[in-house]
C-alpha cells in the first residue's frame, strides 16, 4: 500500500502544531519551511485537516493553523482519512469475470476472495492507526530524543509562532 506524500506532511505538520503555546498559530508557509516542502501542496492538506475538524484555521494576516482538539484525541487514522479519503485502498473491479472462456455466473455468487483478503488487511492496518494518537507519537519521540529534536522545534516556534486569542 502506498500513501501520498501529503500523509507524511500532514502528520508532521499536526505534530508540529501540537507544540504551540495556548493561543498560538503557525502559518502554512512556516510549516512548509520547517519541513522543506511546497507551501501550495501543504496548504491543500491543511485545508483537508481543517475540514475534518483536526485543525482550526485562524484567518487574517496574523492567522494560521492550530489543533482543534487535544493530541490524545487525534489518531493517525484521523489524519490519513482527512488527507487520503475513506475509500478502501484496494478496489476490486471483478476482473475474474472477464476474458475468454467465461464460466457460469453462479461461480461468482460469493465475493472475490482476493478482495476479501485485501479488505481484511486494510481493517487491521486502519485499526492500528486508529489506536495510535498524536500524543502517543510524541511520547515515543521523547523517549529517543536526546533533546536535539525538541530544541530544533522550540527554536523554530520561538521565531514563527503567532499569538492570537483563543
Amino acid at each position: 500500500m502506498k500513501m501520498g506524500d501529503g500523509v507524511e506532511q500532514a502528520i508532521h505538520s499536526v505534530a508540529m502544531l501540537s507544540g504551540l503555546s495556548e493561543g498560538g498559530v503557525l502559518s502554512a508557509a512556516a510549516l512548509a519551511e520547517f519541513h522543506g516542502v511546497s507551501t501550495s501542496y501543504l496548504l491543500k492538506h491543511l485545508q483537508a485537516l481543517s475540514g475534518a475538524g483536526i485543525l482550526d484555521t485562524v484567518p487574517g494576516p496574523k492567522g494560521g493553523y492550530r489543533l482543534a482538539k487535544a493530541p490524545k484525541e487525534i489518531s493517525l487514522l484521523d489524519i490519513v482519512l482527512a488527507v487520503e479519503g475513506s475509500a478502501p485502498a484496494f478496489r476490486c473491479a471483478e476482473i475474474r469475470q472477464r476474458g475468454p472462456n467465461p464460466v457460469s455466473d453462479r461461480l461468482f455468487a460469493q465475493p472475490c476472495t482476493i478482495n476479501a483478503a485485501m479488505l481484511k488487511a486494510e481493517r487491521v492496518y486502519r485499526a492500528e492507526l486508529a489506536k495510535t494518537s498524536l500524543a502517543d507519537i510524541g511520547i515515543e519521540l521523547a523517549a529517543v530524543d536526546d533533546g536535539s529534536i525538541a530544541a530544533r522545534g522550540c527554536a523554530f516556534l520561538e521565531i514563527h509562532e503567532r499569538k492570537t486569542a483563543r
